[in-house]
C-alpha cells in the first residue's frame, strides 16, 4: 500500500484515546483521518483535541467509506466480532484490542471472515512489544538460557475497575490474564496443554455478584514439557506491577522491575524509589510500536507477528483457566 495508511480509530474510551493520539502524532506512514464513538459528543471533543478534520457517532460510515485503509478497533470486547467483519467485509485491514471477542465461536467465525477477505489483522497484545519483554524473546532465541521450561507472569493492578467494567469483563482470568497467556505462548514458543485455576476475593466484595475474584493464579502445562504459572492481582495497592521470568536449563531470565525512574532517594529513615503508576506509564512505548508494526506490516505486504489466530489461541486459554476456576478441575486444551 502507499503511504500514508488512511486510518479511523473506533471506540474513543481511555485505551481508544491513547490508539487515536499515537496514529495522529506518533506513529510514521500513518494518517488518523476520523474518529468514531456512539457519543458523538465526545468524538467531537477528541476530534477537536487531536485535530482530525472527521468525527462520527455512526460506525457504518467508517465501514463503508472507501478512502479509510484501516480501522483501530478499540470498543468494548462486545463489539469485536460485529466490528472486525464489517470491516473486514469492506476491505478495511483491522487493528483490535484484547481480547479478539467474547468467545471461542465468535473468534472461529471472526478467523474465517478474515481467510475469505484476506485483509491483515493484528490484535494488540501490546506486551510483545514492550523492550524488555522483546529483548527476553531475542536471548531466549538466542539460547542464552537453554531450553525455556518455566514461565512466570505476575500482572497486579493498583486497584479495581468498577463494578460496571467488572460485569462486563469476562473475569480476572480473561480481561487481565490474556496477555500472560499470550506471553507464555510467545516466549516458550508452545501451546498449552492443560490449565488448572484458583482464585478468592480478598476485598472487593462485590466481585462476587459476578462471580469474579480479585486474585487468580491459573498453572498451565505446555505440549514442550514446559510450565506456567500466572498471577492475576487487583489488589497491588503500591502500584502498577508487572514482571515477568523465563527458567531455561541453563540460565533464567528476569523481566521488568516496579521501577519507575532511574533514581532512588537516600535518607536517615531509609531508601525509597518511584513505582510504576499505570499500565499507560508502564507501556507507553508498546504501544505505539505495536501500531508502528501495524502500519509497517500493511506498507510492506507482511503478516503481523501477533495474527487473529493468536488472539484465538490466547482466548482458548484464558476460556479454559475461567473453567478450571469454575469447576475446581484440570481442562485440557
Amino acid at each position: 500500500m502507499e503511504k500514508p495508511i488512511r486510518c479511523a480509530v473506533l471506540g474513543l474510551g481511555r485505551l481508544g484515546y491513547w490508539h487515536a493520539e499515537n496514529v495522529a502524532s506518533k506513529v510514521k506512514g500513518a494518517k488518523l483521518v476520523c474518529v468514531a464513538d456512539p457519543q458523538t459528543d465526545h468524538a467531537a471533543k477528541v476530534a477537536g483535541e487531536l485535530g482530525v478534520d472527521r468525527y462520527t457517532g455512526n460506525l457504518n460510515e467508517v465501514f463503508e467509506d472507501d478512502s479509510i485503509d484501516a480501522v483501530v478497533i478499540a470498543s468494548p470486547t462486545s463489539t469485536h466480532a460485529d466490528m472486525i467483519t464489517q470491516a473486514a467485509r469492506n476491505g478495511k485491514h483491522i487493528f483490535v484490542e484484547k481480547p479478539l471477542t467474547v468467545d471461542l465461536q465468535e473468534a472461529s467465525d471472526v478467523l474465517r471472515v478474515l481467510e475469505e477477505t484476506k485483509v491483515v489483522c493484528q490484535v494488540g497484545f501490546m506486551r510483545r512489544f514492550d523492550p524488555a519483554y522483546a529483548e527476553a524473546k531475542k536471548r531466549i532465541a538466542r539460547g542464552d538460557i537453554g531450553k525455556p521450561i518455566y514461565y512466570k507472569g505476575v500482572s497486579r493492578d493498583p486497584g479495581s475497575p468498577p463494578a460496571e467494567f467488572i460485569k462486563n469483563s469476562g473475569g480476572i482470568f480473561l480481561d487481565l490474564g490474556i496477555h500472560d497467556y499470550d506471553l507464555a505462548r510467545f516466549l516458550l514458543e508452545a501451546e498449552v496443554t492443560s490449565v488448572a485455576a484458583h482464585g478468592s476475593v480478598l476485598v472487593h466484595g462485590f466481585m462476587e455478584e459476578f462471580g469474579d475474584v480479585d486474585q487468580g493464579i491459573a498453572y498451565a502445562t505446555f505440549d514442550s514439557g514446559a510450565a506456567a504459572d500466572i498471577e492475576c492481582s487487583r489488589n497491588a495497592y503500591y502500584g502498577y506491577d508487572i514482571r515477568g521470568e523465563v527458567i531455561g536449563t541453563e540460565g533464567t531470565l528476569l523481566i521488568g522491575s516496579l521501577r519507575h525512574r532511574d533514581i532512588s532517594v537516600l535518607t536517615f529513615k531509609g531508601s525509597s524509589q518511584d513505582i510504576v503508576p499505570d499500565f499507560p506509564t508502564r507501556f507507553e512505548s508498546a504501544y505505539v510500536l505495536e501500531m508502528q508494526h501495524f502500519i509497517d506490516c500493511l506498507l510492506n505486504g507482511q503478516k503481523p507477528s501477533v495474527t487473529a489466530e493468536d488472539g484465538k489461541k490466547a482466548l482458548e486459554i484464558a476460556v479454559a483457566a475461567k473453567k478450571a476456576f469454575e469447576t475446581g478441575s484440570r481442562v485440557p486444551l
